[in-house]
């Protein structure tokens, strides 16, 4: 299981710091931005590997599952 931000809303507010710096605003002047989403993933595979088992009521609430 891995829960961590979303790399394409990082990516997504990193297009959008670029383009303020592109409009002449300084880099130091612009905020400290954290990430706003987050994504729960499964891996299902290394989990029967390993011989954990993963409630359904878990795999419900998962953005992501890897079988």
């Amino acid at each position: 299981m891995s829960y961590s931000p979303s790399i394409t809303d990082a990516y997504r507010q990193a297009g959008i710091y670029a383009g303020r710096i592109l409009k002449n605003e300084k880099p130091a002047d612009l905020p400290v931005q954290q990430s706003t989403k987050f994504e729960f993933v499964i891996n299902l595979t290394t989990a029967k590997a390993l011989g954990i088992d993963v409630p359904d009521r878990l795999l419900a609430l998962a953005d992501e599952v890897i079988e």
